[in-house]
């Protein structure tokens, strides 16, 4: 077993236009201050980081992990979420994602596409260059619009889709491998990789390729009501990356999972701040630690309701207050009658001459 690390903070959800939360410097310190040990970077936010410089140079990484280390946190991991998205897009979201992208992709899915592809590339080799051993990002998807089997889908259609979308990430799991590093796609509503059994059709179809591991997000489990602490007990080999996020779900006459086209606030199933959802997190930690999770525990945060910054401080206290330090020793030492292997076998009545 291991002691989980902890605790982070992805800062996709902070980082803005001003201080603190417009510079990685001052953005770090803030976190630390409340008591966050390492953050996780959105490669994405040219105000916290650029992709590309660390891709190339290690003198920007090493300056990187230095800036981090005066302000008293550490570098968890990168993430590519938005990058990640555009893997793989279903036409009819071709107007929305493009924001994720630079301008001069805008209405040109192939380029847009390969775009996106060049940015995992590049943070194969800025995880690298920074030392680091996991990843984050999104699976897009091809088959989302079709996740309710009506119309009736014709035969093949969703394996054909799946194939699409492993012979798109095979040779990006293959530039993580060569980086030492695992791509962890976080399980998540809105990319074709969204439960248990669609992970396991993508990891079928890329061979299991080591290197293809999963970013576990119990939020998103419990908004589909999902066996998250179950899933741990399938998954627990890939399982890579902990986003410590919470959420509730509260069915009603008026909603279920789909939740009636409802703003976040009106959904059955919404986002909370750590502590204020359903989420069960001593079950987690204890079957994580269990299973020997050594990683970080990254706090994400996402409310409809509660201000970010009060979130983000009671966030690192709920998640230090839920690590486990795992035990060096045996609760029942005290009982331990020093046996050796030739008492044992006088105890099962194994002398010398018994055949």
């Amino acid at each position: 077993m291991k002691t989980i690390k902890g605790p982070a903070i992805f800062l996709a959800q902070f980082a803005g236009d001003a201080a603190p939360f417009n510079s990685l410097d001052s953005i770090a310190r803030w976190a630390a201050g409340l008591g966050f040990k390492g953050v996780q970077i959105p490669s994405w936010d040219r105000r916290l980081f650029d992709l590309e410089k660390a891709a190339a140079s290690r003198t920007y990484c090493d300056e990187v992990k230095g800036m981090l280390a005066d302000a008293g946190v550490e570098l968890t991991e990168l993430s590519t979420h938005l990058q990640g998205q555009l893997v793989a897009v279903h036409p009819a979201y071709d107007a929305l994602y493009d924001g994720f992208a630079p301008a001069e992709v805008h209405g040109r899915p192939d380029a847009r596409q390969a775009w996106a592809v060049e940015q995992l590339h590049l943070a194969a080799k800025a995880s690298a260059n920074l030392g680091l051993t996991a990843h984050a990002t999104f699976s897009g998807a091809l088959a989302w619009p079709y996740l309710y089997p009506w119309p009736q889908r014709p035969p093949g259609l969703i394996e054909t889709a799946f194939d699409e979308l492993a012979r798109r990430w095979r040779p990006i799991l293959d530039a993580f491998d060569e980086a030492g590093c695992d791509l962890c796609y976080e399980i998540h509503p809105g990319e074709d990789l969204f439960d248990g059994t669609t992970f396991q059709m993508f990891l079928d179809r890329v061979d299991g390729h080591r290197r293809c591991n999963i970013l576990f997000d119990p939020s998103h489990f419990v908004l589909q009501q999902l066996d998250y602490l179950g899933y741990i007990d399938v998954f627990h080999d890939r399982i890579r990356m902990f986003h410590v996020k919470d959420a509730e779900f509260n069915p009603s006459p008026w909603q279920g999972v789909y939740s009636g086209y409802a703003p976040w606030k009106d959904r059955a199933g919404r986002f909370r701040s750590l502590g204020d959802g359903q989420v069960d997190f001593r079950g987690i930690f204890s079957k994580l630690t269990q299973y020997g999770f050594g990683g970080w525990a990254v706090m994400e945060w996402e409310c409809c309701i509660k201000h970010p910054e009060q979130g983000a401080a009671e966030g690192a206290r709920f998640i230090q207050d839920h690590i486990i330090r795992v035990t060096d020793r045996a609760f029942d030492d005290f009982a331990d009658a020093g046996t050796d292997e030739a008492a044992n076998r006088r105890i099962l009545g194994l002398g010398k001459g018994t055949p």
